[in-house]
C-alpha cells in the first residue's frame, strides 16, 4: 500500500530546459558553460551551491571570477531560472488531487537558493493554478520539502533518501518516488522505496495512476 509519494522537482513538477540555462550562463560570459551544467547533478561551484557547501554570495563571487566580470544577484538568478521552461497546469492539478486523496506528498530536489527563491514565491503558479490565479509557492502543494542545499547532500546519494525516510518517520515500502533520472530511481530502490521513472516534459499522471492502482490493489480473498 502506497501512502507517501516523493516527487523530484525539476523534470517532474516543472519542465526543464538545460540548453536554455547553458545559453544564459554563456551570455554572462561563462566559458564552456555546457561543461559546468548538468540536468541532474551539478559539479564545481554549481554543485557546491546545490550541496550547501557555499552560499549565494560566494557563488556569485566565484561565478564573476569565471566570467571575468562582476555579476549581480539578479543576473545569476536569471541564468539559473533558465532551467525552467514550463510549470504544467497538469502537474499542479495532479498534486492537488493526490493530497485530497490522502497521500502524503514530499518534494525531494537537487536545487539551490536561486531556483527556490522563485519556487517559494507566488510567481511559481501565478496564472496556472485555476483555484488560485494569484499563485502559490511550490512548497504549498506538498506536505514537506527536502532540498539538497539545506540537507547537505544530493541525489543519487543514498543518504538523501535515508534522511527523508528518517525525518518523515515513514516506511520505504509504503513510499513511491518519481524522478526523470534513472540513477536517482535506482538509488531510491536501493533503500527500499518504489520508483517510477518519468520523462522530462512528458505527462506522468496516467503512469502514476496505474502504478498506484497496482500497488494499492486489494489482496484477493481465498
Amino acid at each position: 500500500m502506497i501512502k507517501n509519494i516523493i516527487f523530484d522537482f525539476g523534470g517532474v513538477v516543472i519542465t526543464l530546459d538545460p540548453r536554455q540555462a547553458v545559453k544564459r550562463f554563456s551570455a554572462l560570459g561563462l566559458p564552456n558553460a555546457e561543461q559546468h551544467l548538468d540536468a541532474y547533478t551539478q559539479t564545481g561551484i554549481f554543485g557546491a551551491l546545490e550541496e550547501g557547501k557555499i552560499g549565494i554570495e560566494i557563488f556569485r563571487e566565484k561565478l564573476s571570477a569565471l566570467c571575468n566580470k562582476e555579476l549581480t544577484h539578479d543576473e545569476c538568478l536569471f541564468a539559473w531560472k533558465g532551467y525552467c521552461i514550463d510549470v504544467p497546469e497538469r502537474s499542479i492539478e495532479a498534486l492537488k488531487k493526490l493530497r485530497k486523496q490522502g497521500y502524503r506528498l514530499i518534494m525531494l530536489s537537487n536545487t539551490n537558493p536561486y531556483m527556490m527563491s522563485w519556487a517559494k514565491s507566488k510567481d511559481f503558479s501565478k496564472g496556472i493554478d485555476k483555484d488560485c490565479p494569484e499563485g502559490r509557492p511550490a512548497v504549498d502543494y506538498f506536505d514537506a520539502a527536502y532540498l539538497s542545499y539545506e540537507v547537505g547532500c544530493m541525489k543519487p546519494d543514498l543518504r538523501f533518501f535515508e534522511h527523508v525516510l528518517s525525518q518523515e518517520g515513514i516506511n520505504a515500502s509504503e513510499t513511491l518516488f518519481l524522478d526523470d533520472g534513472k540513477r536517482n530511481c535506482e538509488a531510491a530502490e536501493k533503500v527500499g522505496i518504489h520508483a517510477l521513472l518519468t520523462v522530462n516534459g512528458e505527462p506522468w499522471q496516467e503512469k502514476l495512476k496505474e502504478c498506484l492502482d497496482t500497488h494499492n490493489k486489494p489482496a484477493s480473498s481465498c
